[in-house]
Order: C-alpha cells, then sequence, then structure tokens
C-alpha cells in the first residue's frame, strides 16, 4: 500500500507483523534511511540485522524469501536491510510476498524510483507492503525536524534556531542529525536532561561554520555585491563544495522571500510583515538583512530568481550538462540584476 507517513511510522514503530516489505524510497534518502532505523527499536536491541546486496538478490530471487523465514542462530528477531535497492530486487520481493507468511520484516532504502517502477508498483499493490517517499524538507517542515530531532537528543530549540540549523546543513535530514547529536553532548543535553540550544552554542560548533556557511555568498548575490559573490564562488569551490547545497540555499532564501513579499504586496508593511507569523521565522540576526531584500526584490524579480535558479538545478542533474558551470553563471546573473535594483 501507499503509506502516509503517520502509518508508516506507526508500523515500523511496532514492528507490524502485517507488514512484511517496506519500500522507502524518494530523493531525501537521509529520511528514508532514518525511517528504516525505525524497525530496529520495537524487535529489541538483540535483533539481528541481516544486509543483503541488491546484485545478490537479483541473481538469486529466492534468497529473500528464505532470509525472512529463516530463523536466527540465536532465537531472537532479526530483521533485513537492503540499501540501495531498486527494480532489480523485482522478482525477490514478489517471492516474498508471495508467502503465506514470514516472520522477518523488510527493509528497502531506495533513491527517486520513476512512476513506472515495478518495484513501487508491486510494494503500493500489495496489502503486505508499504511504499513511502521521503522529500527534502523546505521551509516550516525542516524546522519542525530540526525540533524533533532536537527533543530526542535533549535540547530546546526555538523556531529561528531551528531553521539556522536546517539551513547550515542543507535541510540534510542526516547531516541535521549529526551537528544536533554534536550540539547535545557540547551541553551535555539527554531527554531527561534538556538544555536550550542557543546562538552562542551554534557560533562556537556549528555545521554553519567558515567552510560550510554558504549564508555569506547568498547574502552577497541577492544584495548584489558582485565582487563579494565572485570572491563567495571561488572559495565554495575551492573547498570543494557541491552544487546542489548551494542551489538549495538561494532557493530556501528566495522562497522565504517571495513568501514574505507577497505579504507586503497584499498591503502589509515591511515593517508588519517582519513582525508577523511570517517574520518570527526568520533568524533574529537577519531579520534587517531581510528586510532590506524587501525592499528591492519585487514579487516578479523573485519569481524570474526561483525559476531560473530550479533550472539551473536541473542542469546539475542532468547526465552530460554543464553542472555547476551553469549554477556559478545564474549566481552571477543574479548579483547582476540585484546590483540594478540598487
Amino acid at each position: 500500500m501507499k503509506a502516509t507517513q503517520r502509518q508508516v511510522e506507526q508500523a515500523l514503530d511496532r514492528a507490524d507483523p502485517a507488514t512484511r516489505f517496506y519500500l522507502l524510497h524518494g530523493p531525501d534518502e537521509s529520511a528514508s534511511r532514518a525511517l528504516a532505523k525505525r524497525i530496529a527499536k520495537p524487535l529489541g536491541a538483540d535483533a539481528e540485522k541481516i544486509d543483503l546486496a541488491a546484485g545478490s538478490l537479483k541473481a538469486d530471487p529466492a534468497l529473500l524469501a528464505d532470509e525472512a523465514a529463516a530463523i536466527s542462530m540465536f532465537g531472537g528477531p532479526r530483521y533485513i536491510w537492503i540499501d540501495p535497492a531498486g527494480d532489480e530486487i523485482l522478482d525477490a520481493v514478489d517471492a516474498l510476498l508471495a508467502l503465506p507468511q514470514a516472520g522477518n520484516p523488510v527493509v528497502a532504502v531506495a533513491g527517486a524510483l520513476r512512476k513506472d517502477s515495478k518495484l513501487l508498483k508491486l510494494a503500493t499493490a500489495s496489502d503486505a507492503a508499504m511504499a513511502y517517499a521521503s522529500y527534502v524538507p523546505e521551509g516550516r517542515d525542516a524546522d519542525r525536524i530540526a525540533i524533533a530531532l532536537g527533543r530526542d537528543h535533549g535540547l530546546q530549540l526555538r523556531p529561528d534556531v531551528a531553521r539556522r540549523l536546517a539551513a547550515a546543513a542543507g535541510n540534510d535530514r542526516a547531516v541535521l542529525e549529526q551537528e544536533i547529536a554534536k550540539f547535545a553532548a557540547f551541553l551535555d543535553a539527554a531527554p531527561e536532561r534538556p538544555r536550550e540550544l542557543d546562538e552562542d552554542a551554534i557560533d562556537a560548533l556549528g555545521a554553519d561554520s567558515e567552510e560550510g556557511d554558504l549564508t555569506r555568498l547568498v547574502d552577497a548575490a541577492l544584495g548584489g555585491d558582485m565582487a563579494a559573490t565572485d570572491a563567495e564562488l571561488a572559495r565554495l569551490i575551492g573547498i570543494g563544495m557541491d552544487a546542489i547545497p548551494i542551489v538549495r540555499a538561494f532557493q530556501r532564501q528566495l522562497l522565504l522571500l517571495t513568501q514574505l513579499r507577497a505579504e507586503v504586496a497584499e498591503g502589509q508593511s515591511i515593517e508588519a510583515v517582519m513582525a508577523g507569523p511570517s517574520g518570527r521565522a526568520v533568524f533574529w540576526k537577519e531579520k534587517d538583512k531581510v528586510a532590506r531584500l524587501l525592499v528591492r526584490w519585487s514579487p516578479q524579480a523573485l519569481a524570474t530568481a526561483l525559476g531560473r535558479m530550479a533550472e539551473a538545478g536541473r542542469m546539475v542533474m542532468r547526465s552530460g550538462g554543464p553542472g555547476g558551470i551553469a549554477v556559478e553563471s545564474e549566481i552571477m546573473a543574479l548579483a547582476r540584476a540585484a546590483h540594478r535594483m540598487r
């Protein structure tokens, strides 16, 4: 069946015997893996994890059904993990789902599957399987994930702090959780010993430190500072920064500005918007900067910038395309446009 997030979480958290196969797919593979790990908790600390390679299952489709029905050497619970997975495991999963019963749950982590994926169709058509797609969170969804992860580690996060952490981690759940775990250790926090995470701790240890921070590049380009934009691009390229996190950083800021600018266009003052519910999502140190950008960027200009940045991102993903060069060119074009708006 095609599951909602709540349905798949509940099934994994119970190790629901009615579900023998979980297909966790979608572009946010770190979120899929975080979901997959939940199966271990209800099975207990002594549960045996069986890693199976997709290639092995393609060569021997009966192997998955055999492992699912097998009993642990020590008599305890076990579960089967396939990562990465794709249509090459179709025959193996078909054989698994055809069994009258299977005692060991199977979780498969796949990336972005095509809509016509045979594996996806098989999983969604079976009552004994669950398929759930994870997408890279944006905006308030990313903030809520940061707050929830913080709570799991004993950290209390204000919305502006959560947004800063999510943005610094490029909305990558795995990176975000690593950072939050680091902050928890730094503050000696735990669920039974909660601590508030403030800006001072982030400044001291955060993912948005000198090497990883994309904020300066975004600020320079959208502020029309062409020299600073060129320098930041050179710095990030020099440290091997991938183009996709750069694109995402621009998209997040442009989406935020689009939302705020729409409220201004409806007749609210910039001051009122920044003080309102949407403005409270802005990190307090950035409020003046964002207010200046709202004066400079019109709704039409923001829509154009978002469209062009999305196309640059697609070019990065396209095989044989210009890749990072397209992103660099688009960022400099944004900086030139912002410079003309001064």
